[in-house]
């Protein structure tokens, strides 16, 4: 369906933060779920996978993508008023995986860090953030009314000098559940944290798509079970997540 652009706004030099809002009424979104936003050019047939970051009453919903390559370079010059095509909410979020501790740990990892926001909001418990970054900040602010907001920064810029475990391990944080999204080696980093201490973690995995729908098995993760799917130790990204309980995946 066709979605309208309603702001823009520039959070880093390619950062890149809109609201949208489909011409027809949509499902609610839930933390962890994306859109497929499709190009307007005709050599670009795929749709590019963006999370979702926050949702309004409304039915808008807030993106926030990094500029990559030629598809999202043309969603960033566009403007409010502009209409894309999308499809969305798609994909399992962490929506079964709710209200599991009292105590959560919320963590995101550089373009993992904006679908952070929405699940920040709807737990409703006690909550530590903790969000990683190469260089330089973005949104650290958003976060500041939903829990405790703690930095990790490789060039030691601000916050803990290191990695989201760094950050974890300097300010003493303990939790009963870890949700976390970022790049695979931070999420590998996770499981063993989560294995080490006896911790449920649930985390959501970062994948180039292509259907978005679980049709064409381009966004497999080894798994330890089987997928009735394709009968072989993998799960499709897309569809049976993009959110995992961490002892799922196989990260090896």
């Amino acid at each position: 369906m066709n979605f309208k652009i309603l702001t823009k706004e520039y959070l880093a030099e390619d950062i890149v933060s809109m609201w949208i809002k489909a011409d027809d009424a949509i499902k609610k979104p839930q933390a962890g779920q994306f859109v497929s936003i499709y190009t307007d050019s005709k050599s670009e047939l795929l749709p590019r996978p963006i999370s979702i970051c926050d949702a309004a009453e409304d039915d808008s919903m807030r993106i926030v993508f990094r500029i990559v390559g030629k598809g999202t370079k043309e969603l960033a010059e566009k403007n409010p008023g502009d209409n894309v095509r999308a499809l969305g909410p798609l994909g399992n979020g962490y929506g079964e995986f709710l209200d599991k501790g009292k105590k959560a740990l919320v963590i995101g990892g550089g373009i993992g860090i904006p679908p952070m926001l929405l699940l920040s909001k709807v737990l409703k418990c006690e909550k530590n953030i903790v969000l990683g970054y190469r260089d330089f900040l973005f949104m650290e602010n958003d976060f500041a009314d939903y829990g405790d907001v703690h930095i990790a920064t490789e060039n030691g810029m601000c916050g803990t000098k290191g990695n989201v475990i760094d950050a974890i391990k300097a300010s003493g944080i303990e939790a009963d559940v870890i949700y976390a999204c970022g790049p695979m080696p931070m999420l590998k980093g996770i499981k063993a944290y989560a294995e080490e201490n006896n911790i449920q973690a649930y985390v959501s995995l970062e994948e180039k798509m292509a259907c978005g729908i679980g049709a064409c098995l381009a966004c497999v993760c080894k798994t330890n079970d089987i997928d009735s799917h394709s009968m072989v130790k993998n799960k499709r990204i897309c569809k049976d997540g993009p959110v995992f309980d961490v002892t799922e995946v196989d990260f090896s």
